[in-house]
C-alpha cells in the first residue's frame, strides 16, 4: 500500500476540521435541542398521567402486545439504518441503499401502528380532549408520530439523489445524518414504551 492510499483511508471522513465533522457536530446540537423538547413533553406527561378526570388510565386504555410489536419494529429499523450507515461509508452503494430502503419500509409499517392506535383510541370516544392524562398522551406520542413522518420524507428526498448520483461525500454526509436521526426517533420510542405501556401497564 502506498503512502497516498494510506493517507486518503485514514482522512476519509477526517474525524477532525473537515466539513463533514462541522456538519455532524451541528447536527449532535440539533438532536440535543430536540432531546430537551422531549424531555419537557414527557415531564408533562409524568405529572399529568393520573389525571383522569375519572374516565379511563393507560392500564384501561392500552394494549402492551401491541405497543411491544411496535417496539420490535422500530428497533429491527435501528439496526437496518446502523448497518446502512457502515455501508454507506465503504461506499457500497447496493447494500446501502438496500438497507435505508428496509429501513423506510419498516418506518411506514411503524407509523401505521401508531396512527391506528390513534384512530382506535379517538373512535372509541378517548380523544385529546377528555382529560390532562389524554391530552398529555396525544401530545408525546403525536409529537413522536411527526417525526416518524418527518424522517420517512427524509428518506425519499435522500435515497432519489443517491440512487442517480451515487454515494458522493455530499451524500454520504447527508445519509450519515437521516441515519442518526431515525436512531434518536427509535430512542424515543425505547422511552415512550417504557414510560406510558410498560409503567402504565402496572
Amino acid at each position: 500500500m502506498t503512502h497516498s492510499e494510506t493517507v486518503s483511508q485514514e482522512s476519509y471522513p477526517d474525524p477532525h476540521h473537515d466539513t463533514y465533522s462541522k456538519t455532524m457536530f451541528g447536527f449532535w446540537l440539533f438532536l440535543l435541542t430536540d432531546f430537551m423538547l422531549f424531555a419537557t413533553i414527557f415531564s408533562v406527561y409524568a405529572v399529568l398521567q393520573n389525571s383522569t378526570f375519572g374516565g379511563p388510565s393507560a392500564k384501561d386504555l392500552f394494549s402492551l402486545d401491541h405497543a411491544l410489536v411496535q417496539t420490535l419494529v422500530i428497533l429491527v429499523s435501528a439496526l437496518t439504518v446502523g448497518l446502512g450507515g457502515v455501508y454507506t461509508h465503504r461506499k457500497s452503494k447496493a447494500s446501502a441503499l438496500g438497507l435505508f430502503t428496509v429501513t423506510f419500509v419498516l418506518g411506514v409499517v411503524f407509523l401505521g401502528m401508531e396512527i391506528s392506535e390513534f384512530v382506535r383510541l379517538v373512535n372509541s370516544g378517548d380523544s385529546w380532549h377528555n382529560s390532562a392524562f389524554l391530552s398529555a398522551y396525544f401530545t408525546l406520542v403525536g409529537t413522536h408520530v411527526f417525526h416518524v413522518v418527518f424522517g420517512l420524507l427524509w428518506f425519499i428526498v435522500l435515497l432519489l439523489p443517491a440512487i442517480t448520483q451515487g454515494l458522493t461525500d455530499v451524500n454520504i454526509r447527508r445519509l450519515t445524518c437521516l441515519r442518526m436521526f431515525w436512531q434518536f426517533v427509535n430512542i424515543i420510542w425505547v422511552f415512550i414504551f417504557s414510560v406510558v405501556y410498560l409503567l402504565g401497564a402496572i
